[in-house]
C-alpha cells in the first residue's frame, strides 16, 4: 500500500510482493528492481530487512558507460583548467562566476542547454543499431553539467540529456563510431550562426575570463603554462570519469597532438566574444598588469636590457597614445577597431625603442658598442656603460641553450596518453598489459643507452630567463647606463643619431591578407632579426607577428612625416 508509483509498462498501481520481497505488477506481471522497505525498531532474530534501492548489481555487471554529450566533456575540461589556474594564483572568482557565466551563455546561444526547443523535436543520434530500455533500469549518474559551479541557482537545467529522458526512453547504445551520444553530429556541417566548440577554444574561454578580471597573465603566459604541463590540455580526457567511455570520433574531438597556437586561440577568443555578444570589458588602466608600461618593464627585465630603457618605452607609449583605456580595452561589439595583443604590443614597443637608440642596421650599434667599451676601460667611478656587443653575446648564448633544451623536450615528448583507452573489461586488461610491456622496454633501453630520466616539470614562473645583478661575471645589464648614446638638448635627453629606417613604407590592408606587414629574415639586418627572435622565444610566437606590430607602431610614430602633404604651389598648376 505504501508503494504508489505507476507501472512503467501498463501505468497501473496494483502491486504485489514476490517471495524475494520485490514488487511485481498484478496486471501485467512486470517485476521491478525495487524491494519492500521494512521499518522496525526492535531487533528480531531470523528477520530479513530490505531497503528501497535500485538495481546497482546490474550496473556493476554490465560494462556500459554513461550516456554523455560532447558539451559535457568540454565542460569537464574547462573545470580542470579553471582549477589549475586557481592553483596558479588566479582569483577564485574566475571559475564560479566569470567562466561559468561565459559557458552558460555559450550553451544557451548554441542551443545545447538553458533553452526551450521546438515541440516535437527529438534528438538525432547517428548509429547503426539503436535499442531502447526503460529508465527504471538505467544506472544513476551525477550530472556533469552541474560540476563547473560549486553552487547552482538556475533551477533545472534543460539539456539534450533531459530532453531524451523526458520521452521515457533513451538509447542504450549511442553509436559504434563514438562513445558520446552526439559525437557523430559534432563533425557534421557547422550550422550558420553557431560556433563549434574545440580544444583550443577551451583556452580561449580561459583567456577571455582572465582578460575580464584583468589578471596578471597574458595569452603567451597561458599557452606557456599549457606546454609546461601546469594547465591540463594534452590528454586531458584521461581525467574523465571511468563511466565516460571515449573512443572513435571522440578522440578526434578531445585528443590533440600539437601545442596550442597563439593566433588560433586569440582569433577564436574574438569570435567567441562576438558570438556571446559580450559588453565592453573592464577598462585597462595604467595600474593594470596588461598596460604596456608595466609589460614593457617585465620584458625589459627578462631580456636583460638596461632599466633606463623603460623611460623611452613610456615616452613612445605616450607619444602614439596606445596607453589610453579606450585603445587598450576590449570591446567585442566594435568590429572597426583593431584588437590589442597586449604582450605583442609591449614587445614591439621595446623593439622600436632599440631601433631609435641603436638603429639595428648591423653597423651603427657596433660603433656605439666599441665606444662604450673604450669608456668602460677608463671609467672607474660611475656605473658601466651599456655595450650592445657584450649584451648580444650573453643573450645569444643563453637563448641558444634554452632553445636547444626546448627542442629536445619537444622531440622526446610522448604524445600518446599514459592511460590506455579501453572499451570493455577484457580489452582493458589486455591494453594495460601491453602498456606495461612498453614501459618496461623503454626503461630497459633507457638504462642500456644511458639516457637520463625525463626531468620534472619546472615550477610555474612569469620569467623564463633570470638575471641577477649579484653575478660577478657581468652578465646582468639592468643597471648599465645609456649616457654614451644620449645627448641633452634643452633639458631633454635625445639620441645622438637622428636617422631611422622603417620596416615598411606602406602597410598592407588586413582585409586582403589579414596582416599589416610580412616578415622575411633575409630582407632585414641581422641585429633586428636577433631582437625579434629573442622576443618571439619569450612569447612563443612567430617573429612575423612582432614585426607586424612594429610596423604599425612606426607608422603611428612617424605619421606626420610619412603622410606629409606637399605644400600647394600655384605656379605648378598646368
Amino acid at each position: 500500500e505504501d508503494y504508489q508509483e505507476r507501472c512503467v509498462q501498463c501505468s497501473e498501481v496494483n502491486w504485489g510482493l514476490t517471495d524475494g520481497g520485490r514488487f511485481y505488477c498484478r496486471t501485467c506481471h512486470n517485476v521491478t528492481e525495487r524491494t519492500r522497505e521494512v521499518v522496525s525498531s526492535a531487533v528480531t532474530s531470523n528477520t530479513r530487512i530490505q531497503t528501497l534501492s535500485k538495481g546497482i548489481r546490474k550496473q556493476e555487471k554490465t560494462d556500459e558507460g554513461w550516456e554523455w554529450y560532447v558539451c559535457e566533456g568540454f565542460q569537464f575540461v574547462l573545470k580542470k583548467q579553471a582549477e589549475a589556474l586557481e592553483a596558479l594564483g588566479v582569483c577564485p572568482q574566475m571559475k564560479d562566476e566569470i567562466l561559468c557565466n561565459f559557458w552558460r551563455s555559450y550553451l544557451q546561444k548554441s542551443q545545447q542547454a538553458y533553452c526551450n526547443r521546438p515541440a516535437g523535436e527529438s534528438i538525432k543520434v547517428l548509429s547503426e543499431c539503436e535499442s531502447s530500455t526503460d529508465m527504471e533500469s538505467e544506472p544513476e549518474r551525477p550530472s556533469l553539467l552541474h560540476l563547473l559551479s560549486l553552487s547552482e541557482s538556475d533551477g533545472d537545467l534543460l539539456t539534450d540529456c533531459s530532453l531524451g529522458s523526458s520521452t521515457g526512453k533513451v538509447s542504450e547504445s549511442t553509436s559504434v563510431c563514438s562513445g558520446s551520444v552526439d559525437g557523430s553530429l559534432y563533425f557534421m556541417k557547422n550550422q550558420k550562426g553557431k560556433l563549434r566548440m574545440s580544444m583550443p577554444m577551451t583556452l580561449s574561454f580561459c583567456y577571455m575570463a582572465l582578460l575580464w578580471l584583468r589578471e596578471s597573465m597574458t595569452l603567451s603566459d597561458l599557452l606557456r603554462f599549457v606546454v609546461e604541463g601546469h594547465i591540463p590540455y594534452l590528454n586531458v580526457f584521461q581525467c574523465f570519469p571511468e563511466k565516460m567511455k571515449l573512443y572513435g570520433l571522440d578522440l578526434k574531438i578531445f585528443c590533440v597532438e600539437s601545442w596550442p597556437v597563439y593566433e588560433e586561440v586569440y582569433d577564436k577568443m574574438l569570435h567567441l566574444a562576438a558570438f556571446l555578444e559580450l559588453p565592453r570589458f573592464p577598462d585597462i588602466t595604467d595600474s593594470c598588469f596588461l598596460h604596456p608600461d608595466i609589460l614593457c618593464m617585465k620584458y625589459l627585465m627578462e631580456a636583460n636590457l638596461p632599466d633606463e630603457l623603460h623611460n623611452w618605452t613610456c615616452r613612445v607609449v605616450k607619444k602614439i597614445r596606445i596607453g589610453e583605456a579606450d585603445f587598450l580595452t576590449f570591446v567585442p561589439e566594435n568590429k572597426s577597431t583593431r584588437k590589442v595583443k597586449y604582450d605583442v604590443l609591449a614587445a614591439a614597443v621595446i623593439v622600436v625603442v632599440l631601433k631609435l637608440l641603436f638603429l639595428l642596421d648591423d653597423h651603427y650599434e657596433w660603433l656605439l658598442s666599441d665606444s662604450a667599451e673604450e669608456r668602460n676601460k677608463n671609467n672607474k667611478e660611475d656605473g658601466p656603460y651599456f655595450e650592445f656587443k657584450k649584451w648580444y653575446k650573453v643573450i645569444k648564448k643563453s637563448l641558444d641553450a634554452e632553445q636547444k633544451k626546448m627542442d629536445e623536450e619537444n622531440a622526446k615528448y610522448l604524445w600518446r596518453c599514459d592511460k590506455p583507452l579501453s572499451y570493455s573489461t577484457k580489452k582493458k586488461s589486455k591494453a594495460l598489459k601491453r602498456r606495461q610491456i612498453v614501459v618496461n622496454l623503454q626503461n630497459q633501453f633507457g638504462k642500456l643507452s644511458g639516457s637520463l630520466q625525463p626531468a620534472e616539470k619546472p615550477n610555474p614562473s612569469s620569467f623564463q630567463l633570470h638575471w641577477s645583478e649579484e653575478n660577478t661575471d657581468g652578465s646582468c645589464f639592468h643597471g648599465h647606463s645609456l649616457k654614451g648614446i644620449l645627448q641633452e638638448k634643452c633639458g631633454i635627453l635625445t639620441v645622438m643619431n637622428p636617422d631611422y629606417w622603417l620596416c615598411t613604407v606602406k602597410l598592407c590592408s588586413e582585409k586582403f591578407c589579414g596582416h599589416l606587414a610580412h616578415y622575411r629574415d633575409l630582407d632585414f639586418p641581422a641585429s633586428y632579426d636577433f631582437v625579434l627572435r629573442l622576443f618571439s622565444f619569450l612569447l612563443r610566437i612567430q617573429p612575423g607577428y612582432i614585426h607586424e606590430e612594429v610596423c604599425a607602431i612606426e607608422h603611428k610614430l612617424f605619421n606626420k612625416k610619412l603622410y606629409k602633404k606637399p605644400k600647394y604651389n600655384p605656379g605648378q598648376r598646368k
